[in-house]
């Protein structure tokens, strides 16, 4: 029988210890010098080979995209991630998929010596979120939970309005963007290949969640059933799309967290 997806994703987000990211969920490599900092997400390593920091989405900056506006705090986070990494020996670590479609390394990374975790302490500092696939999930419960006690102390971005939690009467104006949104499931219910979680009664304009049979099957390995969510308030963090009214995706478990009030 699956298990209530409330008791599993708070067992999983706010009882294991931080130590699992560098040790149980993570493969340890190579060891390298970080060069240049790209970002607050992103360096370039002295072998030549650029490492986005995999599980965290900072504010991001132009990059040479035309008409594209640095979100707030992206020179911030970028020396926060100068700071900890630039000029200093990191050893890489891999939990999923080692590279994405511009072959950037997919790396967890760890300061030699004090074996800091880089993506734990720009998250620590509030300057990034938390941001996972389904082909990279590793050490996500981690992360969660450090970004909540920096967002508990309003620390870095969540101090700045554009960061904050939206309410999911909201999400329609922050179509393609990155959001957290919280709300309370009005009704659970699968039609055909897909899961879709609603949170209001106009099911064709307001806020919902979709979930995908291909994501559905992690779910069910994780013993999840999102159809038990009807009624619970949760929060769940991914792209805005117009679809049927705003949407995100859910592509797995993790993307969600139900609260408690």
């Amino acid at each position: 029988m699956l298990l209530r997806l409330s008791t599993l994703l708070l067992i999983a987000i706010l009882s294991l210890p931080a130590s699992l990211a560098r040790s149980d969920a993570l493969v340890r490599d190579e060891t390298a010098r970080a060069v240049e900092i790209v970002d607050g997400d992103t360096l370039v390593l002295e072998n030549g080979r650029e490492v986005r920091l995999v599980g965290l989405q900072a504010p991001k900056l132009p990059l040479g995209r035309r008409n594209f506006r640095s979100w707030p705090l992206a020179e911030e986070s970028k020396q926060a991630l100068a700071d900890i990494a630039l000029g200093r020996e990191l050893m890489l670590a891999y939990g999923g998929a080692r590279q994405d479609r511009h072959e950037r390394l997919l790396a967890h990374l760890f300061r030699a010596g004090d074996d800091l975790w880089v993506q734990g302490e720009m998250l620590r500092l509030g300057m990034a979120r938390v941001y996972s696939f389904p082909d990279n999930r590793a050490a996500v419960a981690d992360m969660l939970a450090l970004e909540s006690e920096a967002r508990a102390a309003r620390r870095g971005i969540w101090a700045h309005p554009y960061y904050r939690i939206l309410d999911h009467r909201e999400a329609g104006s922050h179509i393609d963007s990155f959001q957290l949104v919280e709300g309370t499931v009005l009704k659970a219910e699968r039609k055909g290949a897909r899961v879709y979680l609603n949170f209001a009664a106009d099911f064709r304009s307001d806020f919902t969640i979709t979930i995908e049979r291909r994501a559905g099957r992690l779910f069910q390995e994780m013993n999840i059933d999102p159809l038990t969510l009807a009624g619970r308030t949760i929060r769940v963090r991914g792209w805005l799309k117009e679809w049927n009214g705003p949407m995100i995706e859910a592509t797995h478990p993790e993307q969600i967290e139900v609260l408690e009030r």
